[in-house]
């Protein structure tokens, strides 16, 4: 053998295609998943969230088109709002699943305020675009959903859900959940808009009455149905457990990952 030879250099581990697509490699893929976000987060100074859902099946014209028209109202008020807090941070961005519908509606209204925005994609067997109005650096897209759910709930501190079908029903159980049992320290407002649709769709009444949850619970909610009562509730509730004068941090200190109490 020629003692001049040699191999080529293998790849660094983490730009091995390969490995990184495979089950070995999944740990480092979900971690990504953590870190990259949050790093952009950082750069944009993203200190927390008003997350929006709701069904990617309404249009802008149609049936619900109430619903898709007073979602960028609303996303266009509290942008409006929080545009003027606190700089260098942004507080309280609005932050969609980053589709069409309702998502589309609320980074619309963001975008009809200057204001930035967040779209947490997913990808899906049935291609999901992102919107057009997501600030493309604000513009993500996961493959877990288990970390998608970890962006909502973890900088959000309302959560405002339209009508929707079985993923908003899913998303809207899974924050109730963490909220009844006080698994966040944190104080987050559930919000949810046109009180006829909720009321028909979830009775929880019979809730109560079963001793599914008790009557307490109902004070996780807040039901609603137009921009402007809305917007007064909540700022009302931001005010008063975000925006007192000793809740003002630093800009280093963003951004605002919500800790678990356990």
């Amino acid at each position: 053998m020629n003692k001049n030879a040699h191999l080529n250099q293998a790849p660094l581990a983490y730009k091995n295609d390969a490995f990184m697509d495979s089950w070995h490699g999944r740990s480092l893929r979900i971690l990504s998943e953590y870190l990259e976000p949050l790093d952009r987060f950082s750069k944009e100074k993203i200190r927390d969230t008003v997350v929006f859902f709701g069904s990617a099946r309404i249009k802008e014209e149609g049936p619900l088109e109430r619903y898709y028209r007073e979602a960028r109202e609303f996303a266009r008020l509290i942008t409006q709002w929080s545009n003027a807090l606190e700089p260098p941070t942004r507080r309280f961005v609005v932050c969609t699943g980053g589709g069409p519908g309702i998502m589309e509606a609320a980074n619309r209204g963001a975008r009809d305020a200057g204001g930035k925005c967040i779209g947490l994609n997913i990808a899906l067997p049935f291609e999901q675009y992102p919107n057009p109005y997501i600030s493309p650096e604000l513009n993500f897209q996961f493959n877990y959903f288990f970390m998608r759910k970890f962006w909502f709930a973890y900088l959000a501190k309302a959560l405002v859900v339209f009508p929707g079908g079985f993923g908003t029903l899913d998303e809207l159980s899974e924050i109730l959940t963490l909220a009844q049992t006080q698994k966040l320290e944190k104080k987050i407002m559930i919000m949810l808009y046109g009180t006829e649709f909720w009321k028909e769709v979830l009775n929880f009444d019979a809730l109560v009455r079963h001793g599914m949850i008790s009557a307490e619970d109902m004070n996780l909610i807040d039901f609603v149905d137009d921009p402007h009562t809305a917007l007064d509730h909540l700022k009302s509730f931001l005010t008063k457990h975000y925006l007192q004068p000793h809740q003002v941090r630093a800009a280093e200190e963003l951004p605002d990952i919500a800790k678990s109490r356990i």
